[in-house]
């Protein structure tokens, strides 16, 4: 099974309601297109680096899921494109080694206890 994070921006103007529902939706198509999500996580409103679409600031928000069919990646891009309050977003597929690291940082934080 292939592991991808994506990274998607809402328009900054969407209620939390409305962000909510936008997000259920995205996590919806990939679990019925067969894909198994592992974290989703809301960053909240940040300023953008550029104004894009007229707005300078945006919701991003993080989706980390695995799949083993390829075109599951491609109908999520299909539905980012199709709605109006996403402005940006990217899709990668994320290699073994780094989730291994990544685990192995977030043990060390969790279990270290601060510094020595």
């Amino acid at each position: 099974m292939a592991c991808y994070e994506s990274i998607f921006i809402l328009r900054s103007s969407l209620a939390d309601e409305e962000a909510e529902a936008v997000i259920e939706k995205m996590k919806s198509a990939l679990t019925k297109h067969g894909a198994t999500i592992v974290k989703a996580e809301n960053w909240g409103k940040k300023k953008l680096a550029y104004e894009i679409k007229h707005d300078r600031r945006g919701t991003y928000i993080l989706l980390q899921f695995e799949s083993a069919q390829e075109n599951v990646v491609s109908e999520l891009e299909r539905l980012y494109r199709l709605e109006d309050s996403v402005i940006k977003f990217l899709t990668v597929r994320v290699e073994e080694e780094a989730l291994q690291a990544v685990a192995a940082e977030e043990q060390g934080e969790s279990g270290s206890g601060g510094i020595q």
